[in-house]
């Protein structure tokens, strides 16, 4: 049996699938952010059998106690929704990085993209990185073949780069190899910050947009991007060893120095040592500074 089941049979035109996973390559939640204002009063397409992808254990619903009575549970779920941006049909699949049965998952959203007639694969994702917040977010992008991108965002690093991967790397693996062109765009979020990033979003979706040919409207992320940069700008100024590591940082960026794979591999481990792979929002403003 397959894992998913179709909700809705939407009559789309040649739509681009859209692929943001929270958890694993999702620093600041810039992804899965950008994801929700692409699917943004969109249509439910299809949901994925969550007692069977999930452990509860580990990622427990969340209950709602009115008064000492209990009200309600907010369960992990994965979802497809059916959106429009300009004159383009999307897919946006979405929602927490899945524990288990990965290669069925695989099988099935591939089976599910055929036959709702996707066209093109893209995910979006961010990984930590030795960057300042004070200069625009660099793009590093994965592409299955030559021409998918388009001018401007860069394929790679060089070279081999051999990381843990994602379920939302596996899942474009499968795309692209069952024939749908993939293409990534992974943000790098400044490593210090330890919550959502709507820069790295707005990022991320200008980049999404560049590939469609159309404009996307970031909504509310504009005004979140600005109060995030307003808060780290005023912690740094408030402390000389931070202020120092920034301006460290915008020298390698106005160097135009990209990370080569090993610093790339190291910020990742940073990341993971300083309890990253969770990635729960902090909208109360928090960061943390090295």
């Amino acid at each position: 049996m397959s894992l998913y089941r179709l909700e809705e049979d939407p009559q789309l035109t040649a739509p681009i699938l859209v692929a943001a996973l929270e958890g694993w390559v999702d620093a600041g939640s810039a992804g899965t952010t950008a994801a929700a204002q692409l699917a943004h009063d969109g249509t439910l397409v299809a949901t994925f059998d969550a007692d069977a992808i999930y452990d509860f254990r580990s990622r427990r619903p969340t209950l709602d106690i009115v008064d000492g009575r209990p009200m309600s549970l907010d369960w992990a779920e994965l979802r497809l929704t059916a959106s429009r941006v300009g004159e383009r049909d999307l897919l946006i699949l979405s929602g927490p990085e899945p524990d288990y049965r990965w290669r069925e998952l695989a099988v099935d959203v591939v089976e599910l993209a055929k036959r709702l007639g996707v066209a093109s694969w893209a995910s979006l994702g961010a990984i930590p990185a030795a960057v300042p917040h004070t200069r625009p977010v660099p793009i590093l992008a994965t592409a299955s073949a030559p021409g998918l991108l388009p001018e401007g965002i860069r394929q790679g690093p060089d070279g081999l780069l051999r990381v843990p991967a994602a379920l939302l790397s596996v899942l474009e693996l499968a795309a692209s190899t069952s024939g749908i062109p993939a293409v990534g765009f992974f943000a790098q979020v400044p490593h210090y910050v330890n919550a959502t990033y709507p820069t790295a979003s707005i990022a991320l979706l200008t980049a999404l947009g560049r590939h469609l040919g159309v404009e996307v409207p970031v909504g509310s992320l504009a005004t979140r991007a600005l109060e995030r940069r307003n808060m780290l700008d005023s912690v740094a100024a408030n402390d000389e060893d931070t202020k120092a590591h920034v301006q460290r940082l915008e020298l390698l960026a106005d160097e135009s120095r990209l990370p080569e794979g090993d610093e790339l591999i190291a910020d990742i481990e940073r990341f993971l040592r300083e309890g990253g792979g969770d990635n729960e929002p902090d909208d109360g403003g928090g960061s943390r500074l090295h």
